[in-house]
């Protein structure tokens, strides 16, 4: 069950060297290492560190207990460039609900770590795209941070294009729409 909300949510600029195919990192302790590079110390030394499950439909692996209430996932394989992420107790119920296919409920704002160097490809429009389209505003996006609000009105009047030094919103006008804000690393 390779997710493919962490493509998605993986989308700011970065030379094209930076999108080399890497070697994920394979063994536990690198796993853990790369997840934990996804946000700040302070967050991920106290985060509970998730892997992909290893078949397809199966469930995500522990990899280490954490008592923050955050949850760190290492980089994707099969995606270009490095995209571990962090995330709060209400970025995991996007997630959770986004993999239902169902509209998430927000009852707290979050915030998700994708700071380390490196990024993904994704759909700035459509949150379930695993390809580019003519439509689908297809790009890469760099280090950032995501931030959900609970109430999806709120994001009503922000910018919705892609920009590499400014925020905006992602997946507009859906119910998986967040604010993306790019950093530099």
């Amino acid at each position: 069950m390779r997710q493919p909300f962490l493509i998605a949510l993986a989308i700011v600029s970065l030379p094209a060297a930076a999108l080399a195919q890497k070697a994920a990192p394979t063994s536990r302790e690198a796993r853990i290492s790369n997840a934990m590079a996804a946000a700040p110390p302070e967050i991920s030394a106290k985060a509970t560190i998730m892997d992909f499950p290893a078949t397809p439909g199966g469930a995500p692996v522990e990899l280490r207990k954490g008592s923050n209430g955050d949850v760190c996932y290492p980089d994707m394989p099969e995606t270009e460039g490095n995209d571990p992420m962090c995330v709060d107790e209400s970025w995991q119920r996007w997630i959770d609900a986004y993999e239902a296919k169902q509209p998430p409920h927000i009852t707290k704002p979050g915030i998700a770590y994708m700071t380390a160097p490196g990024g993904a490809y994704g759909s700035n429009t459509d949150p379930f795209a695993t390809k580019p389209t003519p439509t689908n505003e297809w790009g890469f996006d760099g280090p950032h941070l995501m931030l959900l609000a609970t109430d999806p009105a709120a994001l009503r009047g922000l910018p919705t294009k892609r920009q590499k030094d400014a925020p905006w919103v992602m997946y507009a006008g859906t119910p998986y729409a967040h604010i993306m804000v790019p950093v530099k690393k």
